[in-house]
């Protein structure tokens, strides 16, 4: 059990991961994929701000602190450059799903919001947008931007909690007392942005499992539709920031573990549908009604009902997932300016899918979203052998079935909900990249 605890294996936002994206995929590759986009192909679009007040020392997001407003507004400029230049390639498609992400995407400021939401308008059809989401730090949050944020369509607010004990926030660099979450819910639904998520982590130093359990029933005072409890992953060789933390205070695996099982517990309890790996939702949520029905998906975002065709990355590391494969833009927001300031797609990197991996990336997104999978339905789906292609994977399975994490009968394979916490490594017995190459992931727990 420790070693599965230790083994690192990847979130599986996607399949292939971004490790394995090379710049075999440019600019060029971008251009063409998004031309041949069909016609009546439909989108979903995340919008990425790398720029928050001030870092957070836990933060594994591509982002950096300013307090200066130049680089803010020079950023929203490129922004609407790059998206007149997908319109050129791509033409004028349908939007269903709209996420702005982070950093801290409103620290744009209500002028530049708008500034932003209007060139979006300008160079897509938004007409059908189903959901309009934001993550928001609530600490930052006033009257005068609830107002902008309601005003440009936003529907749905993600805040970033972590944790409500005052101890662990010190220790992590993000001071945010309880009212102040609370005040930013009541402002929110006041001018009518009524879907809240909060996120939650584990994993951090100081934090205990009581911690756990009591942030868990503070968040449920908030009554927000969904919350997500994420594993804190130390990666301070990726971002600088972390090397604030001191190790020694980290908690152990086990540690981790019984947090994690603490915060399921707590939340089930209190009347939450747990939704794949690490998010929980009231039962009329529209995720809670994805996954009873099976139609629950995973991106770059976690989970989500978006159904698009096609996901367009804006913004300095942005990824896009298109049918022929992912692209990603240059993650440094000067090597991103020059390529759009040069009226060239920022694309550095990506990956061609191919069927083996539409095949696998359909068996791995079903066991994070439905903690389950008929490997011989998708096999029956693509034409092959079952049997003959994934018999490794499943002989490598046999030990977490041997302590009661799985329920392997034939083909079809359940995880169980001993096994939950440990999804991403079952989904990582069909990874053919993963063995081949030694990128450093986070541990599963």
């Amino acid at each position: 059990m420790l070693g599965i605890l230790h083994q690192a294996v990847p979130r599986y936002t996607s399949y292939p991961t971004a490790p394995n994206f090379s710049s075999a995929v440019d600019d060029a590759v971008y251009r063409s994929w998004l031309a041949g986009l069909a016609e009546n192909a439909t989108l979903s679009i995340y919008l990425h701000v790398p720029y928050c007040r001030d870092l957070c020392f836990y933060c594994g997001c591509n982002t950096k602190a300013t307090h200066k407003q130049k680089p803010i507004e020079r950023y929203a400029k490129l922004i609407a450059e790059e998206m007149a230049q997908i319109a050129r390639y791509a033409g004028r498609h349908k939007v269903r799903y709209l996420h702005w992400g982070g950093g801290t995407p409103s620290i744009l400021g209500a002028d530049l919001l708008k500034f932003t939401a209007g060139e979006l308008a300008r160079h897509f059809d938004l007409a059908a947008l189903v959901e309009h989401a934001i993550e928001l730090d609530p600490r930052y949050l006033n009257p005068s931007l609830v107002r902008a944020l309601r005003s440009i369509g936003v529907n749905r607010a993600s805040l970033g909690v972590q944790d409500f004990n005052p101890r662990v926030q010190q220790t992590v660099g993000r001071i945010q007392p309880f009212d102040v979450v609370k005040n930013a819910v009541v402002t929110l639904r006041e001018f009518g942005v009524v879907k809240i998520n909060l996120d939650l982590m584990y994993g951090l130093p100081r934090q205990t499992v009581s911690n756990i359990q009591e942030t868990v029933h503070l968040a449920h005072q908030l009554e927000p539709q969904r919350i997500a409890v994420f594993g804190y992953a130390h990666v301070p060789w990726f971002r600088a920031q972390q090397r604030l933390i001191d190790e020694s205070e980290l908690p152990s695996a086990r540690e981790r573990l019984a947090q994690a099982t603490a915060a399921h517990d707590a939340l089930v309890q209190l009347g939450y549908q747990p939704i794949g790996l690490d998010h929980y939702a009231r039962s009329d949520d529209q995720i809670a009604t994805a996954a009873r029905a099976g139609r629950l998906r995973r991106n770059f975002q976690g989970y989500t009902v978006d159904d698009a065709d096609a996901l367009i990355g804006l913004g300095a590391s942005a990824i896009s997932r298109l049918p022929n494969g992912f692209a990603q833009n240059a993650s440094d927001v000067g090597g991103y300016s020059r390529a759009v300031a040069a009226a060239k797609l920022a694309t550095v990197k990506g990956i061609s899918i191919s069927v083996d991996d539409r095949i696998r990336g359909q068996i791995i997104e079903r066991l994070m979203c439905d903690m389950a999978v008929d490997l011989e339905a998708i096999g029956d789906r693509f034409e092959i052998d079952v049997g003959s292609n994934f018999s490794d994977a499943l002989a490598a399975l046999d030990p977490l079935r041997d302590i009661g994490n799985l329920q392997i009968d034939g083909y079809r394979i359940r995880i169980t909900d001993k096994g939950r916490p440990f999804a991403r490594v079952v989904a990582s017995a069909f990874d053919a990249y993963l063995k081949r190459n030694h990128t450093r992931h986070s541990p599963a727990i």
